[in-house]
C-alpha cells in the first residue's frame, strides 16, 4: 500500500471590537491554515503540504463565519489532482456555514486535473437568512501550454448551498473515462478545457448583474436565481483565459479585497 495523505482543518470566526478574529482552530495532517495580516477581515490561506491530491487521499475543511464577521478562505496556489492507482479515489469535503450578518468569501484557486486522476469533491454551504456569500470554483482539465489532456480520469463534483435550511443552489458534475472527448462535445463544453462556477448572494445582487456581464466573453453567462442571488458560469479554452475573465469579476464582487495569493 502506498502512503496516503490525510488532512483536516476546523475553523470559526468571531467579532472582537468590530474586527473579525479566530474563534476556534484545529488542524491536523497535511492540511494547514495560514493567516496573513488583514485589516477588515479574517483571511485564511489553506495549504496542502502533501503537494497535491492522489488516489486515496482524504481532506476535510469545516469553517464557520460567526455573526457579524468577515471570513475569507482561499488556497496557496492551484490544487493538483494527479494520476491515481486503479480503484483509488481522492476525497475532498468542505463544509461551510455563515452566521447572521456575516460575509464569507470562498475563493479557492484553480483545481488542475491531470490525466488518470480520480477525485470526488463535495462543497456544502449553509447560509443564515441575513448572511452574504461570494463563492467560486474554477477547474482546469489539463494544462494547455504543456499539451496536456485528460483522456482518462474520473471527476465527481457537487456543490450544495442552502439558506435557512432550504435549497438555494445545487450543482453537480460527473465526468469519467475520456474526459477530453466529452468536453469536446458542443452541448458540454465545445472543446473548452477550463470552467468556473460563481455564486454571489447579497442584497445588491441585481445591481451587480450588468457590471458582471460586461466582463464576460461570449462563452460565459450570468443571471439571477432570485432577488439576492447572482450566478455565473464560464467556460474557456485554457486556464489563462479563464483567469483573465474571472479576476475582474471577483475584484468587483469582492470590492477589491481578493486574497493576495490570487495576485501572485
Amino acid at each position: 500500500m502506498q502512503p496516503r495523505a490525510r488532512g483536516e482543518i476546523v475553523l470559526s470566526s468571531k467579532d472582537v471590537g468590530g474586527r473579525s478574529a479566530i474563534d476556534g482552530l484545529r488542524q491536523s495532517g497535511a492540511f494547514k491554515a495560514v493567516f496573513p495580516r488583514t485589516r477588515d477581515q479574517l483571511e485564511c490561506i489553506v495549504v496542502n503540504t502533501a503537494g497535491g491530491l492522489a488516489g486515496g487521499d482524504r481532506f476535510q475543511l469545516t469553517a464557520h463565519a460567526g455573526e457579524g464577521t468577515r471570513l475569507s478562505l482561499t488556497t496557496q496556489a492551484a490544487e493538483r489532482a494527479y494520476r491515481a492507482l486503479p480503484g483509488e479515489t481522492a476525497h475532498v469535503r468542505t463544509r461551510l456555514s455563515v452566521g447572521k450578518n456575516a460575509l464569507l468569501h470562498w475563493l479557492p484557486q484553480e483545481l488542475i486535473l491531470f490525466d488518470g486522476c480520480a477525485i470526488d469533491r463535495r462543497l456544502s454551504i449553509d447560509l443564515d437568512a441575513e448572511a452574504r456569500l461570494l463563492m467560486v470554483e474554477p477547474v482546469i482539465f489539463g494544462r494547455a501550454l504543456m499539451g496536456e489532456q485528460v483522456t482518462q480520469g474520473s471527476f465527481r463534483d457537487r456543490i450544495e448551498v442552502t439558506r435557512d435550511g432550504s435549497p438555494l443552489y445545487l450543482d453537480g458534475i460527473l465526468l469519467s473515462g475520456d474526459i477530453a472527448a466529452q468536453l469536446s462535445r458542443p452541448a458540454v463544453a465545445a472543446g473548452a478545457a477550463a470552467m468556473a462556477s460563481l455564486l454571489y448572494v447579497a442584497p445588491d445582487a441585481p445591481a451587480r448583474l450588468a457590471q458582471v456581464r460586461e466582463y464576460l466573453p461570449a462563452n460565459g453567462g450570468a443571471g439571477l436565481l432570485n432577488e439576492t442571488t447572482l450566478t455565473v458560469r464560464l467556460v474557456c479554452p485554457d486556464g489563462f483565459e479563464l483567469r483573465t475573465h474571472l479576476l475582474p469579476i471577483l475584484d468587483a464582487l469582492s470590492d477589491a479585497s481578493l486574497p493576495i495569493s490570487w495576485r501572485l
